[in-house]
């Protein structure tokens, strides 16, 4: 490598072309994700992209993953994103940097931390100063540990992104951009490229004189028409496509997306041909572990499921596809491609079936799982509002008066953020969940107890203007009473899996029927060295799952499409080690509560069509109406 005052990535205007180190050079980029793949992996991923072709990975630095609370950074273990950036360095990979504050990505929230929503009136991704505040103390904490690693300083980041398709949010405020690129430029130098990239609709007010613009769109759309757009906005240097989608995101109740071969590698070569510069979003998906998955706005709300697959050339599991070696078939047309196979598929495992034990219903656990007790308040309070950024919040109340008849329980102005499980006296009763009209009726006695569970399904990460409180938004309704003096309960949890579970059970002797949320969990152990593997489900219907205290993410069988949680083998204890699994069932459990692990994916499976809401056909359009990550 050169030495770092010779070192230098820069646009030649003047040939339309970039140049690196004085010659001329075009990326062939991936999109990775470094929070949706557990850290023992990343040299894995890295190295099969190199080997796929690719000079360049592109990836976004979600703020909520590294800043939980008002000044607390996280920079350890699967969030040393230094350590990713080494590992790229050792796979031969320049870097495209994308640090936000906003990244969409199908994140929580695009990213931005929920704890911003505490001052509720803030404006996001504008010039509100409560805003603002909050954007520079973080990116003076990131951006100057960003610094050494700028190509020029003898890193590997090529370019950094400002903002995240800006012009397709509909505040269009120029001088929050304005705000952003002078922060950039004062703490990281003249020398880095810093540039935008938007969707062909959103060039007017995502792209700023002094930032390089660039675009994003599909195989399914008009090159030819979207570059000559993009010329009008940045007439001279290479076109860059900084998203060419290789698949497509999946949300719970549709069908899973993909993306043909010969349509992404046709539209690829098309791009190459014209010496453009290429990312593509994803190469390698991952998986959202845990709470993270985001959620869209489409006439009604639609989370983002957990798996991240994509459809991408290398899939959720690491292993190549046929679309991985069609890609780099077209890449050696253009320029030289590591040589050498690549990696075979990682070893996979089968397992079970297993039966699970019950532990126990939720409102059994209340003392652990909400050890400070309960907050008191007339009316309902959002999550936000007693610092609960995710999972699941129960609000109590009791009743002042019988409801003999079956009466209708509902929360005015579509209030239920975004799923409420509702139980009187401990049974369970149903399930109103938002954008969804369901008849509740329920009865009761003077004094009984009403838990209402909600869940937080994942904040809007993209089509949105207006920031997505969870929990009851409303007080509920009990025909025409207006229901008030609740108790709020924000629950770990994730302590309570990881630090309770394993060391006691409850000592009563199970009296319990299981209704409504309730937990199970059973241990079982790997004869060998075990491999990667995924967790079916069969019969459960929705819920969060735990393996060895790490949260795999939220199952959704009833509804698919995705049927199947991705196991990483470095997950599981081989060898004879006992291994727990502990599943949250927020509704129904099987007759026979039994779960198996299978050695392939079930991505594709809806068995509920009633919830497919589609927004027409998978038009050729499509990447072009959602283009948002």
């Amino acid at each position: 490598m050169p030495e770092a005052d010779t070192r230098s990535f820069v646009v030649d205007p003047d040939h339309d072309r970039f140049l690196l180190d004085g010659a001329p050079f075009r990326y062939v980029s991936g999109s990775l994700h470094y929070f949706r793949v557990p850290r023992v992996l990343w040299a894995d991923r890295l190295f099969k992209m190199r080997m796929s072709g690719l000079n360049a990975v592109q990836f976004y630095v979600p703020w909520n993953y590294h800043e939980p609370e008002p000044g607390v950074y996280k920079f350890n273990g699967s969030r040393d994103l230094f350590a990713f950036l080494k590992e790229a360095t050792l796979a031969n990979l320049l870097v495209i940097l994308r640090p936000g504050p906003y990244i969409c990505a199908e994140w929580e929230m695009g990213g931005l931390p929920a704890w911003l929503l505490r001052k509720p009136k803030i404006h996001l991704r504008t010039s509100d100063p409560d805003f603002l505040a909050a954007v520079d103390s973080w990116f003076k904490v990131l951006l100057p540990k960003i610094h050494p690693w700028l190509y020029h300083n003898g890193g590997n980041i090529i370019s950094i992104q400002v903002e995240n398709e800006y012009g397709s949010y509909r505040a269009c405020d120029m001088s929050y951009m304005r705000h952003l690129a002078g922060l950039f430029r004062a703490l990281l130098g003249d020398k880095i490229l810093l540039f935008t990239t938007d969707g062909p609709e959103g060039l007017k007010c995502g792209s700023l004189q002094g930032l390089y613009t660039t675009i994003d769109f599909g195989p399914a759309d008009n090159m030819t028409k979207i570059f000559a757009l993009l010329r009008k906005y940045e007439p001279r240097g290479p076109l860059v496509n900084s998203e060419y989608y290789t698949g497509w995101l999946d949300y719970w109740g549709q069908n899973h997306s993909t993306r043909s071969v010969p349509a992404v590698t046709k539209g690829l070569e098309n791009m190459l041909k014209l010496g453009a510069s290429v990312n593509m979003y994803m190469f390698h998906g991952g998986t959202n572990f845990g709470y993270w998955n985001g959620a869209d706005e489409k006439g009604r709300f639609l989370p983002i499921t957990t798996s991240y697959d994509y459809d991408a050339p290398i899939s959720e599991a690491g292993d190549p596809t046929p679309k991985l070696f069609a890609i780099r078939n077209v890449i050696s047309k253009f320029q030289e491609v590591p040589l050498g196979p690549l990696p075979p598929p990682s070893p996979k495992m089968t397992l079970g079936p297993l039966s699970l034990h019950l532990d126990g219903n939720l409102l059994a656990f209340l003392d652990f799982l909400c050890p400070q007790g309960p907050i008191h308040s007339i009316l309902p309070m959002t999550f936000e509002a007693v610092n609960q950024d995710h999972g699941y919040m129960l609000y109590r109340t009791y009743l002042t008066h019988t409801v003999s008849e079956p009466t209708q329980f509902w929360v005015p102005n579509n209030g239920v953020h975004d799923r409420a499980y509702v139980m009187v006296d401990g049974v369970f009763q149903g399930v109103l969940e938002r954008n969804m009209k369901r008849n509740l009726f329920l009865t009761g006695k003077k004094g009984a107890k009403l838990d209402v569970l909600l869940e937080n399904m994942g904040r809007l990460s993209f089509g949105s203007n207006s920031s997505d409180f969870k929990g009851l938004l409303e007080p509920p309704v009990l025909g025409q009473t207006v229901l008030t003096q609740w108790l709020m309960f924000p629950l770990k949890v994730d302590n309570l899996v990881k630090w309770w579970f394993p060391n006691q059970l409850l000592k009563s002797s199970h009296p319990q029927t299981p209704s409504g949320p309730t937990f199970y969990s059973t241990t079982f152990p790997i004869l060998g060295s075990g491999g990667d593997t995924f967790l079916f489900l069969p019969g459960w219907t929705k819920g969060q799952v735990w393996i060895n205290g790490f949260n795999l993410g939220r199952y959704w069988t009833k509804r698919g499409p995705q049927q199947t949680l991705y196991v990483p083998r470095p997950l599981l204890f081989p060898r004879g080690a006992l291994n727990k699994i502990t599943l949250l069932e927020l509704e129904n459990v099987p007759l026979q509560p039994q779960i198996q692990f299978l050695d392939r994916p079930i991505l594709n499976s809806t068995m509920h069509k009633t919830y497919i809401y589609s927004l027409s056909d998978e038009s050729a359009s499509e990447p072009m109406e959602l283009s948002g990550h």
